[in-house]
């Protein structure tokens, strides 16, 4: 709207105005609306730079339409302002009825806020109510209010101009249009969004209608009649994953009747430690092995394909879940992991399991004691390394490589005298008088003083410790955290564990126990600690008299 004595206004500047407000009530689309809504602040009412600022759902500001200037709308659309800042805009400046403005003199304030906005480039005023470039003017938009609800509603946007095109501030006239047009403009916002919500809501309802009627008796029958467990998930939303129907199979399976799986989602019923397989295979479809919980609180392994079924326009819909009863395999699989890792007599971890958990807290740069760079364990001669440049003694093959990236150096007390130093200690340990055990009472009495021996070992030790049998008579065990006083005082407890009488058939049989003490550090190899603490556990039996090192 051109400038104008007021209170005369041309009749074409009235009839301009009426046009943008009709266009603005007859658009097509929510989206449609909002650009009307800013085209019209430029084209009708003389500002060259107009902005609408909608209200999302979470109660902060976007930037959803931008008229005057190409640059500055590919700059901010679709940035966000925070309810804060704003709600700090709108609370100072000069108010002019519901309009805000804010003069240059107090909006550098808000120069380092998260509002989207532009800058204009022009010569300071000349006159008192000429327009400064950083000048800034805001018209808020309300909902209408309810009857006895006050002066106005709820706010849902505001307008924000700049740069009068006669380059002075609005007098009376163009204030009360530019607050009249908010107003305007609000309603018509409104009625968009409540007919866009309609239509959406009327199309669903219609499309997923026309696709209930289509297939619900030959899905039914599938989907019913399956001899392993189905579920339909909802897919996308805050509702992600909820159950909307299962089969009888899946019911059975988790010991759940139908009307309480649609109380769960899938996430509700895995197990904890995969939580995270069920959300990477829900969020991309495919397949994944995981526990569900029964209704007794035990868990079921299963394997769980989803497929994703999409809709033409709509895209993804839900998921179509399919569930089958793993459970005898992946015991069977756990059962061959376990005896391929533990001694089959006492269950104690054997002696390929005990390596393995030495190799990975050793690394092959020395932390600081003797030997540099020492060659990889033989039983495992793929040495992986990290950025830092450890080579860590690890299995071909393994898992887990990520938590060396940040290796803390395995180190061993030095001297034959506690220093203080904490580390990692392997005590080999050799039974005495094993073998007449054997000779005198066959070995089905050896074997049975062996379990005892591993099971007073495992007593014996910390939560965390690890009790392995090498073979034979040979035990042997890794404590971390240790002094070399702390070592000396275990490997005495455990000695003095093993010495008591074990009966065996009616019988009291008893062995003795020698002990040697080695230290695991970067640089050294398992093998190597092991060989250590075995050349120490000799040193130690040789130093007492033969007949000591037996009691009973």
């Amino acid at each position: 709207m051109e400038a104008e004595s007021e209170p005369y206004v041309r009749l074409a500047s009235l009839r301009q105005l009426h046009q943008v407000m009709a266009d603005m009530n007859t658009a097509r689309s929510l989206a449609d609306t909002l650009q009307t809504v800013a085209d019209g602040v430029v084209n009708a009412l003389g500002y060259e730079l107009a902005c609408v600022n909608l209200v999302r759902p979470d109660g902060d500001l976007v930037v959803a339409a931008f008229s005057g200037n190409a640059a500055a709308e590919a700059l901010i659309t679709g940035r966000v302002g925070s309810r804060e800042s704003w709600e700090r805009r709108l609370g100072m400046g000069e108010h002019w009825g519901d309009l805000v403005f804010i003069p240059h003199t107090e909006g550098w304030v808000l120069d380092d806020d998260d509002v989207p906005q532009w800058y204009t480039d022009g010569p300071a005023p000349r006159f008192e109510d000429e327009w400064h470039p950083s000048d800034r003017l805001f018209a808020p938009m309300y909902t209408p209010a309810a009857p006895g609800g006050g002066a106005c509603g709820e706010l849902i946007g505001v307008l924000s101009v700049d740069r009068p095109r006669n380059g002075r501030h609005p007098g009376a006239w163009g204030r009360e249009a530019l607050q009249m047009y908010a107003f305007q403009a609000a309603i018509a916002i409104s009625n968009a969004r409540l007919r866009a919500n309609m239509q959406r809501a009327l199309v669903r309802l219609e499309r997923e209608q026309q696709a209930l009627r289509a297939s619900e008796e030959s899905f039914r029958q599938a989907f019913e009649y399956a001899p392993s467990g189905m579920a339909i998930a909802e897919m996308g939303g805050d509702q992600h994953g909820r159950i909307l129907r299962t089969n009888d199979a899946l019911c059975r399976l988790l010991g759940r009747p139908a009307s309480a799986m649609r109380r769960y989602s899938f996430s509700d019923l895995v197990h904890p430690e995969d939580i995270g397989t069920l959300l990477r295979t829900s969020a991309e479809g495919g397949r994944a092995e995981l526990r569900l919980g029964r209704r007794d609180g035990t868990y079921v392994w299963v394997s769980l394909r989803n497929s994703v079924v999409a809709d033409a326009a709509d895209g993804p819909r839900f998921l179509l879940t399919h569930v089958e009863d793993i459970e005898d395999r992946k015991r069977r699989e756990l059962q061959l992991a376990h005896r391929a890792s533990h001694d089959s007599l006492t269950g104690l971890p054997n002696s390929a399991e005990l390596r393995s958990r030495l190799s990975s807290r050793l690394c092959r740069r020395s932390s600081g004691h003797a030997g540099a760079l020492e060659p990889v364990d033989a039983a495992f001669s793929h040495p992986v390394f990290d950025a830092g440049g450890h080579g860590f003694d690890f299995p071909p093959g393994a898992q887990g490589y990520d938590g060396y990236d940040h290796h803390v150096h395995t180190v061993a007390p030095e001297g034959e005298h506690d220093d203080g130093t904490k580390g990692l200690a392997v005590l080999f340990c050799d039974l005495d008088g094993f073998k007449s055990i054997n000779d005198r009472f066959g070995h089905n009495a050896g074997d049975a003083v062996l379990i005892e021996v591993a099971r007073r070992l495992s007593r014996g030790v910390r939560d965390g410790d690890t009790v392995a049998r090498l073979g034979g008579d040979e035990f042997v065990v890794l404590a971390d955290g240790l002094g070399r006083a702390d070592a000396q005082d275990l490997a005495v407890r455990l000695r003095n564990e093993i010495i008591q009488p074990i009966r065996v058939d009616g019988r009291a049989m008893r062995v003795g126990a020698s002990f040697g003490i080695g230290w695991a550090h970067c640089g050294m190899t398992a093998d190597e600690v092991l060989k250590s603490a075995d050349e120490r556990m000799y040193v130690e039996k040789r130093s007492r008299p033969k007949q000591h090192r037996r009691a009973g």
